[in-house]
């Protein structure tokens, strides 16, 4: 790759996380979320992957890594399920402030109910689908790119 390229390909790829962590953040507010997010995040690691090589990117992420973190999206993702299915009967259920249809007034009130600020489980489901569709992506492209160094030693 050209000096020009690997010149520019990090801060543009800090740029492409920073943009993906704040539509998983932002993502029970506005249009995006967790599948966007991560998609973004593992987009910009993968421009360094691609640009820089695998043993020269500045993001180094082990087998070990990815497998802990996709464990953890997973298990986040089906113990929120599991939290909605203990407190509400339901799986999945948004526990938000109207936990068993129980809505306090002032909450009614000041905050014109349905309520922006407490967005229940919706948040949390976002982080969890975020990291699973990072580590999910960035695998895929690892994964490939691990492929030529193990198919260029079984032809040797």
């Amino acid at each position: 790759m050209s000096t020009i390229l690997k010149l520019f390909v990090f801060p543009i790829s800090l740029i492409i996380i920073c943009l993906g962590i704040n539509t998983i953040l932002g993502g029970h507010i506005t249009p995006g979320g967790g599948f966007q997010g991560g998609a973004m995040i593992a987009g910009g690691l993968i421009f360094c992957i691609i640009v820089y090589g695998l043993e020269k990117s500045p993001f180094k992420l082990s087998h070990n890594f990815l497998a802990t973190m996709e464990s953890i999206g997973a298990l986040g993702y089906i113990f929120l399920g599991l939290a909605g299915l203990i407190f509400s009967g339901f799986y999945m259920y948004n526990l938000g402030v109207d936990l068993y249809g129980i809505v306090p007034a002032a909450i009614q009130t000041i905050f014109n109910y349905p309520d922006p600020i407490n967005a229940g489980i919706i948040p949390y489901l976002n982080y969890a689908v975020g990291i699973k569709v990072l580590v999910g992506l960035s695998a895929v492209v690892i994964a490939f790119l691990e492929s030529d160094k193990i198919l260029g030693e079984n032809e040797q």
